[in-house]
């Protein structure tokens, strides 16, 4: 059996970034070539594999518990953050890490420093995976694929580990927000499932944030600055004036735990035209209502200041909080807790301050929590995970398996 770390490095070489604002899934076709790959290795594994136009890749390990059910979904997703390039990552095992500062670029100065990250202090001892500073890891989520081929290959390997029908899918674009649009839930066929995409070894999510995506578009008028007096309507000053009505103290770099945010995405601006994107987050559905009404309530004041059609606010939900598809289906959590507690491992039940997959999969009618995968610091240079993460990771998974063939 290959070790997991190895194939987690083996995935990071493979560029799968995905990218914003392209209506097409996935949104980059460079995403197929680990899809392909994934689905030849689940084959040669001895599994029935598909790897499809919309880039799912999709298997099944069938029971050998002499069950037909229920039936276990694991998922991952493949593509990486376009904060940050996903190419040519150059990734290294610092062993034994002693709890200082690790240098990731000498000749670019490049570190990261333990006063800056306090949960490098959780790894103390274990070995390390870092990059070279010049790109992200990929942990998110290729440390959840590489989990779950482990998981497949161990099945594979040994035959008289008993377990029930599992089910196996990757997916392109969660990090864009596309994750589950083509996601065949019918085809996929299982009762119930896990995403595991995400942090500290320990930590499971089925709380997340309800989201909205808000574009204000500006409309202004130029006219030359000698002969503007009483005239001219600067839409870049507009703009700023709508995010002055925004409450400061909701912006992520104020909140946390449960609270909710307005965080400013993009701007561009100019006299005759401006725009500004945000994402809305918030827990509480009520909230997240009273903050898209505060929204439209500053664009319709700057219209009644600046004349009607100024302002132009646009509001979209992307995705909701899984709890309420959740709260029915608990033994997944419990089942879950009890894994890592068999494991000596304390599960840590946290609001994810963001999304997954399985956000919009429990709505579609799968219910899916999200499990650690063990990477940390994601979306950019100073991503890590260590090997010892990932390998508790992949025990967590195979221990929650174990318990639904029993069941």
């Amino acid at each position: 059996m290959e070790k997991i770390a190895e194939r987690f490095l083996r995935y990071t070489k493979i560029d799968t970034e995905s990218q914003h604002d392209v209506n097409a899934v996935p949104s980059t076709d460079k995403q197929h070539n680990l899809a392909r790959l994934l689905q030849d290795e689940l084959t040669a594994m001895g599994y029935q594999a598909e790897a499809d136009e919309h880039c799912y890749v999709y298997a099944s390990i069938p029971a050998n518990n002499g069950k037909t059910g229920p039936v276990l979904g694991l998922i991952a997703h493949m593509d990486t953050s376009p904060d940050i390039t996903g190419a040519n990552v150059n990734a290294r095992i610092v062993e034994n890490y002693d709890g200082g500062d690790v240098v990731l670029n000498a000749e670019k100065g490049i570190v990261l420093a333990a006063k800056d990250y306090e949960s490098l202090q959780h790894h103390v001892g274990e070995d390390l995976i870092v990059t070279d500073g010049m790109t992200l890891l990929g942990a998110d989520d290729k440390a959840g694929v590489a989990e779950i081929m482990a998981l497949a290959e161990y099945y594979a390997e040994h035959p008289e580990v008993k377990h029930g029908p599992i089910r196996i899918a990757f997916t392109p674009d969660e990090e864009v927000g596309n994750g589950p649009a083509f996601f065949d839930v019918e085809k996929f066929g299982a009762d119930f499932g896990y995403t595991l995409d995400g942090g500290e070894p320990g930590e499971i999510e089925y709380e997340n944030f309800n989201a909205m995506s808000m574009t204000v578009k500006v409309s202004g008028l130029n006219i030359h600055p000698g002969s503007a007096k009483g005239k001219m309507k600067n839409a870049s000053l507009i703009a700023m004036e709508f995010n002055a009505l925004l409450p400061p103290e909701q912006r992520p770099e104020h909140t946390a735990g449960y609270d909710g945010f307005f965080h400013l995405t993009s701007m561009n601006g100019a006299v005759e035209e401006a725009s500004l994107g945000y994402i809305i987050r918030d827990h509480d559905a009520a909230q997240i209502a009273e903050k898209k009404a505060l929204a439209l309530a500053a664009g319709d004041y700057l219209n009644q200041k600046y004349g009607e059609g100024t302002v132009v606010v646009t509001i979209k939900e992307s995705y909701r909080n899984m709890k309420e598809q959740i709260l029915p289906h608990m033994h997944l959590i419990e089942n879950a807790k009890a894994a890592m507690e068999k494991l000596g491992i304390a599960p840590i039940i946290v609001p994810i301050r963001g999304g997954t997959d399985g956000a919009r999969l429990s709505f579609m009618g799968l219910p899916c929590p999200n499990l650690c995968a063990g990477g940390c610091n994601a979306h950019g240079r100073f991503e890590y995970t260590s090997v010892q993460a990932l390998e508790k990771c992949f025990e967590i998974a195979r221990e929650i398996c174990a318990i639904y063939s029993e069941a």
